[in-house]
């Protein structure tokens, strides 16, 4: 196995605008972050990945760039990022920036010239159509609601917006859009930047003749065959890395809509040139319904293990898998995959789930909060929440005559909002996160999950959280080990071995509130055995050929011989 710092680090994913606010306006900024780098120092994160912080009119929450080397207002300057970049680096840790390529806003200059004419020179930056039969150049739905088409009157043609009507899709196959991206990539990482985190960067190519996606006539459909995986993904990024990434010692993780593993070694072979690893979605989809993320089905372990296991074998040996459980646009782990109902079982199943996260072969990304045990919030009105896909999502819905509970409740389970609320560093007046009023309204339940509190408890799932950072850095196993699923039928527990020459690690999970009997495989021998780490008390010496797990318990053992 090649080594590599990105393998051995842990990354944090800081969303700026519910990080930390310093000036009261109720938006986290940059000067908020920079007085909280100690906090992240403390808990031992190596990378800190920053979500959007570019001029942006905010439509997608910064996900709309109109300009990709200036710094949005409201969250600070271009000397104040500087001053966050030298504050992360003298304490040992790197910065990604997200790269959001796929689109810009309609308020980049780009696009303002290019929608004045259809000969203007940068027309062409963006995928601009005539109509077909009075209505839009195809049947392409938006990943937000409605169509992926806006009528534009100025030229009396539609743009091509994947996302919100304001994030026009560029146009990759322009030889001047590729290279006014990788210029401004290049300006960054001379700024000194450690890497990029790639927005739906597998979406960049389309089928050049737009063709209808399958469905009933008179309706929006998903076009991703279209547009997931285009024709010419693999030559874009290939001609990225070329022109720009491999000339620096950086990390890269695409964000990748619908890949399999078969996809994932394309754009992580090691010998590809493309990029060292993917976000995929596959684990994010097994509590949804077919007709997408809103209808709420019961997840199992059955599926669950299904998922981890096929991306830890397919990549094993050839590619590198991103570990994560929640982000920016997921809703909180602990109130999906652990359980969030008492004190008691919000402890236990948050350090099982990070047991998890941070013991499989992959780079472990910890969302801000996550650390904490941070869950969903239950706003009582929609006028509360503030993501557009959310809020377009409820109106369609409510146009649709769906019932307004059960549209509140997928809310409550998928919402991205609730990965949105504000940062709960004390159990002060907002959460300590702002003087102001919030931009978006705090999870009433701060008072009693917060940082303050959490570092003073030597049992939180904070400290835990370090233990967990801290042994990656002293077991090469937990890194590099090859993985192999052990009890793999158990509706229950999730196990599993990890091994490195003579070096394994046993890890073993309950994924649920009842009990739960293991027994080792008797084909997997050993001659000493040492408990890492585990989230209950556990008696020095006891058999681990077979026991009883309590409620969400998790044990992770060193084995040798």
């Amino acid at each position: 196995m090649e080594r590599q710092w990105w393998k051995e680090s842990v990354v944090y994913q800081i969303y700026p605008r519910s990080f930390m606010d310093s000036n009261g306006d109720g938006i986290g900024d940059l000067q908020g972050i920079i007085s909280k780098l100690d906090y992240l120092k403390t808990l031992g994160i190596d990378v800190v990945w920053l979500s959007p912080v570019y001029e942006s009119p905010n439509d997608d929450n910064g996900y709309d760039i109109s300009n990709y080397q200036a710094i949005m207002d409201e969250f600070g300057t271009i000397e104040d990022w500087e001053e966050l970049l030298h504050g992360l680096h003298e304490r040992g840790m790197k910065l990604i920036m997200d790269l959001v390529v796929n689109h810009s806003s309609d308020e980049h200059k780009w696009f303002v010239e290019s929608r004045k004419s259809k000969d203007n020179p940068y027309r062409d930056y963006y995928i601009w159509r005539p109509g077909k039969d009075g209505r839009e150049p195809n049947n392409w739905g938006s990943f937000f609601s409605g169509s992926a088409w806006e009528y534009d009157k100025t030229t009396d043609e539609y743009y091509l917006h994947l996302f919100s009507r304001k994030q026009p899709d560029l146009n990759w196959e322009n030889p001047k859009v590729r290279k006014e991206v990788y210029d401004m990539m290049t300006w960054w990482l001379d700024k000194g930047i450690d890497g990029f985190r790639m927005d739906v960067i597998n979406l960049i190519s389309k089928v050049q003749e737009l063709p209808d996606a399958e469905g009933p006539e008179g309706q929006y459909h998903f076009g991703g065959k279209n547009f997931v995986n285009g024709p010419r993904i693999h030559e874009f990024l290939q001609e990225m890395n070329r022109e720009v990434l491999s000339k620096y010692d950086v990390m890269t993780v695409g964000e990748t809509v619908d890949v399999t593993p078969e996809d994932a070694a394309l754009f992580v072979g090691k010998d590809r040139g493309e990029l060292n690893m993917v976000f995929q979605f596959e684990l994010m989809g097994i509590d949804s319904g077919p007709t997408g993320k809103w209808e709420v089905t019961p997840w199992t372990l059955a599926d669950f293990k299904r998922v981890m296991t096929k991306w830890q074998t397919a990549l094993q040996g050839n590619g590198w898998n991103s570990l994560y459980l929640n982000n920016h646009d997921q809703p909180r782990m602990i109130s999906r995959f652990g359980n969030d109902s008492n004190p008691q079982l919000h402890n236990v199943s948050g350090k099982m789930l990070a047991t998890l996260l941070h013991t499989l072969q992959g780079t472990p990304y910890i969302y801000q909060g996550e650390e904490l045990g941070m869950t969903n919030v239950r706003f009582e009105s929609i006028e509360d929440y503030k993501d557009i896909e959310i809020l377009n999502m409820h109106k369609e819905y409510v146009a649709a005559g769906k019932d307004e509970k059960s549209i509140m409740e997928s809310i409550y389970s998928k919402g991205r909002d609730n990965a949105r609320t504000p940062m709960q560093w004390n159990g002060g007046p907002q959460a300590g996160f702002t003087t102001g009023t919030p931009w978006i309204i705090l999870n009433p339940n701060y008072k009693e999950i917060n940082a303050e509190k959490a570092m003073a408890d030597p049992n939180s799932i904070f400290h835990y959280y370090r233990r967990l950072i801290q042994l990656r850095k002293q077991h090469e196993v937990i890194v590099y080990g090859d993985y192999q699923i052990l009890c793999e039928e158990d509706k229950q527990v999730y196990a599993y071995l990890r091994t490195l020459g003579g070096d394994k690690l046993l890890v073993v999970l309950n994924f649920y509130e009842e009990p739960a009997k293991f027994e080792l495989p008797e084909q997997i021998t050993f001659s000493s055995q040492e408990l890492l780490i585990s989230n209950y008390d556990v008696q020095p010496g006891a058999d681990i050929r077979q026991f009883e797990l309590r409620p969400y318990e998790a044990r992770v053992y060193k084995l040798q011989g």
